[in-house]
């Protein structure tokens, strides 16, 4: 028969004197949990990394980016900037080789006119600035030998090039669709002009084609709990794939929650199109128009910066957070307030520019905008809504595990028959828990109305299984202070 005080590792019947003390830690820990958070790093890597494709490899300077997957390789770049930004939270990368169908983009430097007086060409090639000493007289195919010679010297480029005649030819360090999205300009800075009587002229002379096919970096994660990925690439098969995969994991039985993170670069009409063709709570598309800095790094410090902030709050808005890797759009090619906002109702978040031209970030959203009937649902729109259910979910069930982690059940009339000390669990002693789990949330900002919690929360022990409690638990979450809306009525 058990006794009235329950042991973990002294067993009842021993009869050898002596006196004998066990260390539970069962009851050690309160307040609330926190909550284990990863980062994944999704891109494509370089012959002349050391790691294959699709092994999972933990990183934690942006010299591991180099060293694993190739210096210039799209995961390199984007390991560099989320760590910028978010140093702290675990983080892993997965590599995935080109494909070997795919094309890589191409871009044409053309060099003409009779340069007059000595200068500077500054040219950026994903926003990344290289600089050429143009001399009076000299050349076109001088001049594009150089342009060629320090596109080469820049081995953490995204582009390599070749010369002929004046002209430059840029080709993507790796074949895909995104390459396509690489920018290409002259003088981005006030101060940088063009030597006199010296012409650019850019033209797309190969299209990217054929992104790797992402299955095989969903297989390789198959066990693994990322919390936040940063995926390279906006392709509809890859992202797809990863909105399945995420909504199959997000369910009661695996609690898995992951959230992808990926920029689309286009016009106002573009970013339009993409978002309103997407409807997942598990997708955050950033979108800029001529943004110099590439795709791939700008979701990656966006990514990495929202998980850094929701790790400490989930409910906490993300507005101001700075992206430093991220070049601005020149001020004709930015949104305007009402183009955002037209493209927050279209599942795209938002990033503004300050002042000193730098980026930060407005607004973050999902792109889930509508239920399964095709009705307009809100539900899940804001991120901070989604993390924050989630970590309220993490607490309740933490709080249930942790009080209760090999209990019995009984009914509530019988709780008051058995001897105190036995692990013994009843529904009103698990609401009860639930309730002190609640209040600990009140208290950390994360929910509202305690009352209303009380009133509404069911426990009750299931009529098919024995074994079994069950309830529905019904937090109001705290909300974002968003909008401040005034009208300002005067008197003479």
């Amino acid at each position: 028969m058990p006794d009235n005080i329950p042991f973990l590792t002294i067993p009842l019947d021993w009869r050898v004197p002596g006196a004998y003390a066990e260390i539970d830690h069962t009851k050690a820990v309160r307040g609330l949990p926190v909550m284990p958070h990863k980062m994944l790093v999704l891109g494509q890597r370089l012959s002349t990394g050391t790691v294959a494709a699709g092994v999972l490899t933990r990183v934690s300077r942006k010299e591991d980016g180099v060293n694993y997957f190739g210096r210039g390789s799209m995961l390199a770049q984007q390991i560099e900037a989320a760590l910028r930004v978010n140093p702290y939270t675990e983080c892993w990368a997965l590599a995935l080789d080109d494909l070997v169908a795919g094309v890589a983009a191409a871009q044409t430097i053309t060099l003409t006119g009779a340069v007059t007086a000595s200068g500077t060409l500054y040219l950026y090639i994903g926003g990344r600035r290289l600089s050429v000493q143009v001399v009076a007289g000299e050349t076109m195919t001088n001049i594009a030998t150089a342009v060629a010679a320090a596109i080469n010297a820049d081995p953490d480029g995204a582009v390599t090039a070749t010369n002929a005649l004046g002209v430059v030819t840029c080709t993507a360090r790796h074949k895909g669709v995104d390459g396509n999205d690489i920018d290409y300009r002259v003088n981005y800075y006030s101060g940088e002009f063009l030597p006199t009587g010296l012409a650019v002229a850019f033209a797309s002379s190969v299209t990217g084609t054929g992104n790797p096919d992402v299955s095989a970096a969903i297989s390789a994660m198959s066990t693994m709990n990322p919390y936040t990925i940063l995926c390279g690439w906006t392709d509809t098969a890859n992202i797809q794939q990863l909105e399945a995969e995420l909504d199959s994991r997000w369910g009661g039985m695996d609690m898995r929650t992951g959230h992808v993170f990926a920029h689309k670069s286009g016009s106002y009409s573009t970013l339009a199109a993409y978002g309103s063709a997407r409807n997942s709570a598990h997708t955050t598309f950033s979108g800029l128009y001529k943004s110099p800095t590439l795709p791939w790094v700008i979701s990656a410090q966006f990514g990495a910066a929202v998980e850094f902030a929701g790790a400490n709050d989930p409910a906490r808005p993300f507005r101001s957070i700075s992206l430093p890797s991220v070049l601005a759009p020149v001020e004709a090619d930015r949104f305007t307030d009402t183009e955002r906002n037209n493209l927050l109702h279209d599942g795209i978040s938002s990033i503004i520019v300050d002042q000193a031209d730098a980026a930060m970030i407005e607004q973050v959203i999902t792109t889930y905008q509508q239920n399964s009937f095709g009705v307009e649902d809100v539900s899940l729109l804001k991120l901070n809504t989604k993390w924050t259910v989630d970590y309220m979910r993490y607490a309740f069930r933490v709080a249930v595990l942790r009080d209760y982690p090999r209990h019995k059940l009984v009914g509530d009339d019988v709780l008051g028959k058995i001897q105190p000390g036995q692990p013994i669990t009843t529904p009103k002693l698990i609401r009860n828990t639930l309730i002190a789990a609640s209040a600990d949330l009140e208290r950390a900002g994360l929910l509202e109305d305690l009352d209303q919690f009380i009133a509404d929360l069911i426990v009750v022990r299931s009529t098919s299984d024995v074994n079994r409690v069950n309830a529905i638990i019904p937090p109001n979450t705290v909300n974002q202070f968003d909008v401040f809306a005034a009208a300002v009525q005067f008197i003479l």
